[in-house]
Order: C-alpha cells, then sequence, then structure tokens
C-alpha cells in the first residue's frame, strides 16, 4: 500500500470548490497509482469493496441521472428505470458523463457536479459507516458516512442494485 497525500488540495479545482461551499472538511487522499476502479479504490485504501461508492451515470429517456451504489454491487438498470418511469434507461457514454459532471469516468464524485441531475442512492451504502467515493480525479478518494454523503448529493434512497439470484 503506498502512502497517500493527504489535503483538500489534491481534490479536484471543482470538487475543491464543492466541499468548501458545503462546508465539509474531509480527508482527501490521493493515490500514486489509479482508483479508477472501485476494485482499485479498495486495494488502496485497504477497505472492503462495498466501503467504495460508485457515482455513475446513466440516461433515462436522454436524460442524465446519477445513481449511487456500493463497490461490490451492479446496478439494476430495470429497477432504475422503473424508479424514473421512464420508457429507455442506459449507462451514459463518457462524454455525457463529462458534459453532465465535470469530470471523467473514474473520477466522478457524488456531488460537486457541474449540472444539477436527479440522484439516485442505493439504500445498501447505509449499510456502512463510512464510504469512500472520487473526489473528482482518478487518483483521489475521501471518507464519509453514507447518510451525509447522500444528502449532499441531493440523493432519493431508493433499491436499484442487482439482488443475488
Amino acid at each position: 500500500m503506498s502512502n497517500p497525500d493527504t489535503t483538500a488540495a489534491e481534490a479536484h479545482p471543482r470538487f475543491a470548490e464543492a466541499l468548501r461551499e458545503l462546508g465539509l472538511d474531509v480527508e482527501v487522499r490521493r493515490f500514486p497509482e489509479a482508483t479508477r476502479t472501485a476494485a482499485e479504490a479498495a486495494a488502496a485504501i485497504g477497505c472492503e469493496l462495498g466501503e467504495i461508492v460508485k457515482s455513475l451515470i446513466f440516461e433515462a429517456d436522454g436524460v442524465p441521472v446519477l445513481v449511487l451504489v456500493d463497490g461490490s454491487s451492479r446496478v439494476d438498470v430495470e429497477r432504475v428505470r422503473a424508479e424514473l418511469g421512464a420508457g429507455k434507461v442506459k449507462r451514459a457514454g463518457a462524454e455525457l458523463v463529462r458534459e453532465t459532471t465535470g469530470y471523467a469516468i473514474g473520477g466522478v464524485p457524488p456531488f460537486g457536479h457541474r449540472t444539477r441531475t436527479r440522484v439516485l442512492a442505493d439504500r445498501g451504502l447505509l449499510d456502512h459507516d463510512v464510504v469512500w467515493a472520487a473526489a473528482g480525479t482518478p487518483h483521489t478518494v475521501f471518507p464519509l458516512d453514507p447518510k451525509s454523503l447522500i444528502g449532499h448529493a441531493g440523493g432519493t434512497v431508493v433499491d436499484v442494485r442487482e439482488q443475488s439470484k
């Protein structure tokens, strides 16, 4: 495990500004190796895969929506579709993700985005005392209790992860 730097200055400038505006003092950790995937992030931090928050952008009838889910789960697109009452839901492409959030895939934080989107947060995130999410770059993460994280993201708590068969 590498020694990460731990200052808010390590966060993406847009995300650092969002933290300031929210009055949030969180420890942003930067890792020399990428934490782009949930598995990479969990390995670098030394936490369970389920303690990683994936911030995923989907397109619901062409409108971007943010789905927050734990790192060990997959999003059930049909449940997202039903939750939104949408006709068609699919994963957003890299261009729409950057356009909507201002961040690249692998570094999208749960809040501090360029545009306001509807946010669905999977209930499973509440099973943890602390969760880790991207801080705007593929090399940075920050810890927060899940209730605060969902609150700052403006998320609605729903069940949208795939259920194990």
